[in-house]
């Protein structure tokens, strides 16, 4: 097994680290938008409509808009003319940041991350004082009659000015000269008045050419008129010459035409009746012949209808009777199969009867063997244990049933004082032969107790008494104690006198 050395790992992480910077250094830069990497070299790199990798943290990025800037430029003032007249201009002027690169980084040195409407202030300004010099220079008719020349000065004039920020002059359009002592609208008046002058003359020499050409041609139309009637003469008589002839030409050919008809119709006449007599004759002859075979058909038909009549109605009493005799069959087999499935459910019913009355004939006798064999262990076992319990306490001596009376001794006195113990309240007034009341119901359970160790001796001839006072400390100190009744132990009890002899 290979195992990776740290200067893979080292390798490995210098590698990843180098894509995320890579990743994190990625740009790309649309085509209005100028990308502008500074930090590292001292001319900064410009991305325009293209992807670049920049160094991050040691390089920085900055943008600027390539976009059209429209500026509306007015003068705030008058301004006079060559001509000393004072008028005000309002122009549309449309620029834009250029995208030479030297331009452009003028225009970040002017211009990076200042908005447009920053820029637009600054170039109005330029443009506005080069819009005051060109109208200083130029004649009012001059600037109205040729604006574009106007706009192509000042243009020109700004370009140097802008372009020192870093700007590119798109379009410049003039929108109108204003004047506050109307020059300009004088100076249209004019114009109109010359312009309606050359009209009229214009109009009148028109209308006289046009008399002149009119008469011109009314006289060659009146020529043309006459030759063309004089020629449409001619060609009618030549027109109703050829009509007569072509007339008579046609009368004729219509008049043999007309007896060639006759006869070809009185020809065709009598064709059309003979073929008519023969046609009746034929449709006669036809007629007659279709009439014997439709009577021959009818009799087919007639004796195929009764035939096909017979034998379907002896198909139809064959199919009847297959089929009843079928539904008798098939209600025989069903009838026979429902019978012996009856059967044979009876006998499958009979013997499950059978099964189950001596699997429960079995099962009660294997119940009534095991609880006799229960019964017979139980009895046995009981009679053993009588026998046990039998010898046992026929080995039993009076100390052992004394023992035995002993160990019962603190569940006797127990429901001696069990009755005390049920009583929930209690009043006693005074007491007999002036004992305490409290003391005569407290003292009546050892009363109690004395009275059954009595009975006892009497009963067994073990004293109870004897026995528990053989074990107290005056006993043990003071004296031997013989308990009488007991045939088979004599106890004993150390005294300071005898030292421990029995």
């Amino acid at each position: 097994m290979k195992f990776i050395t740290p200067g893979f790992l080292i390798g490995i992480v210098v590698i990843v680290c180098l894509i995320v910077l890579l990743c994190m250094g990625y740009v790309k830069a649309p085509p209005d938008m100028a990308y502008i990497i500074s930090g590292i070299k001292k001319k900064s790199k410009i991305v325009i409509g293209k992807a670049s990798i920049r160094i991050p943290f040691f390089e920085r990025l900055d943008k600027l808009n390539l976009r059209l800037i429209p500026i509306d430029v007015k003068t705030s003032n008058a301004v006079p003319t060559a001509d000393y007249i004072n008028i005000n201009v309002d122009a549309t002027v449309n620029v834009k940041i250029s995208n030479e690169p030297d331009k452009l980084r003028l225009a970040a040195e002017n211009f990076l991350n200042k908005n447009t409407e920053y820029i637009a202030g600054v170039a109005r300004e330029v443009l506005e004082g080069n819009v005051r010099e060109i109208v200083g220079k130029m004649k009012l008719e001059e600037m109205v009659s040729d604006r574009q020349k106007f706009a192509t000065l000042v243009k020109e004039n700004a370009e140097p000015d802008l372009a020192a920020m870093g700007l590119d002059i798109i379009s410049f359009n003039v929108q109108n000269f204003v004047d506050g002592n109307e020059v300009i609208e004088n100076l249209g008046i004019d114009n109109i008045v010359k312009i309606k002058k050359a009209a009229a003359i214009a109009r009148a020499e028109s209308e006289r050419d046009i008399k002149v050409a009119q008469a011109s041609a009314d006289k060659e139309s009146n020529d043309a008129a006459v030759a063309a009637q004089t020629e449409i003469a001619k060609k009618q008589n030549e027109l109703a010459i050829k009509k007569s002839e072509l007339q008579m030409e046609a009368d004729t050919k219509k008049a043999m035409a007309d007896a060639a008809y006759e006869i070809q119709k009185e020809e065709q006449r009598k064709t059309i009746e003979i073929t008519t007599a023969n046609a009746d004759i034929a449709k006669q002859e036809r007629e007659i012949e279709l009439k014997q075979k439709e009577v021959a058909v009818k009799e087919q038909a007639l004796e195929a209808e009764i035939k096909k009549q017979a034998e379907a109605d002896k198909y139809a009493a064959q199919q009847r009777a297959d089929a009843a005799l079928y539904q008798r069959q098939k209600d025989a087999e069903a009838k026979q199969f429902e019978a012996q499935r009856e059967a044979e459910a009876r006998k499958a019913q009979a013997e499950a009867d059978r099964f189950s009355k001596e699997q429960e004939a079995a099962g009660i006798r294997a119940v009534g063997e095991a609880e006799a064999s229960a019964i017979q262990a139980k009895g046995l076992a009981e009679a053993e244990a009588m026998e046990k319990k039998a010898e046992a306490y026929a080995k039993y001596n009076k100390a052992a049933v004394a023992e035995m009376m002993i160990k019962v001794l603190p569940d006797v006195a127990g429901k001696i004082a069990e009755p005390l113990g049920q009583i929930d309240k209690i009043t006693i007034i005074g007491g007999a032969g002036g004992e305490n009341g409290v003391e005569q119901v407290a003292g009546n359970v050892p009363v109690v107790m004395a009275k059954l160790f009595e009975s006892m001796k009497e009963a067994t001839g073990i004293d109870l008494a004897d026995i528990v006072n053989a074990d107290s400390y005056d006993a043990q100190v003071n004296r031997n104690i013989n308990v009488t009744g007991l045939d088979d132990i004599n106890l004993v009890v150390k005294s300071p006198e005898n030292n421990g002899k029995q």
